[in-house]
């Protein structure tokens, strides 16, 4: 009997080992998250320089009504006056790592005012960020209508 325990308390002690915490993040897990932030913050801030630091010169962003910009195209849109964003509100939001990319997910809840109208915005969003001399750069996002 002491032999049957013994084995037990011994292969979950190995189970065990082999658990991960799930809540823990990474270094580029945090890096990501923070890059995400900033490039959150830019976009209610209208930050030119932000968005230069943040998003890859090859960048597409799509938007959810299928739109397609290149980095120059969004930033002098981001930056320019037909919007205005009140708010931008992140949930959901996962971060896999893969190599010398990130893939997030979340859901963009804001809104913001084009053209004298107020517009609420509620969308999912998959953006792929590329680590590039050592820093977090937008590769690639795409809004989708939820």
């Amino acid at each position: 009997m002491q032999t049957l325990v013994l084995s037990i308390v011994i292969m979950a002690f190995g189970l065990l080992a082999n658990v991960q915490p799930v809540m823990s993040q990474s270094g580029d897990e945090t890096a990501v998250a923070q890059a995400v932030e900033a490039f959150r913050k830019a976009q209610i801030a209208k930050d030119r320089n932000q968005f230069e630091t943040l998003c890859a010169d090859q960048m597409t962003y799509g938007h959810s009504s299928g739109r397609i910009e290149t980095k120059k195209q969004f930033i002098d849109d981001a930056t320019g006056p037909r919007s205005v964003w009140k708010f931008i509100e992140l949930s959901k939001q996962t971060i896999q790592i893969v190599g010398n990319n990130a893939v997030v997910r979340h859901i963009f809840k804001g809104e913001n005012v084009s053209e004298g109208k107020t517009n609420a915005i509620n969308i999912g969003i998959l953006m792929v960020w590329q680590k590039q001399d050592g820093r977090w750069k937008l590769l690639a996002r795409q809004a989708y209508k939820i």
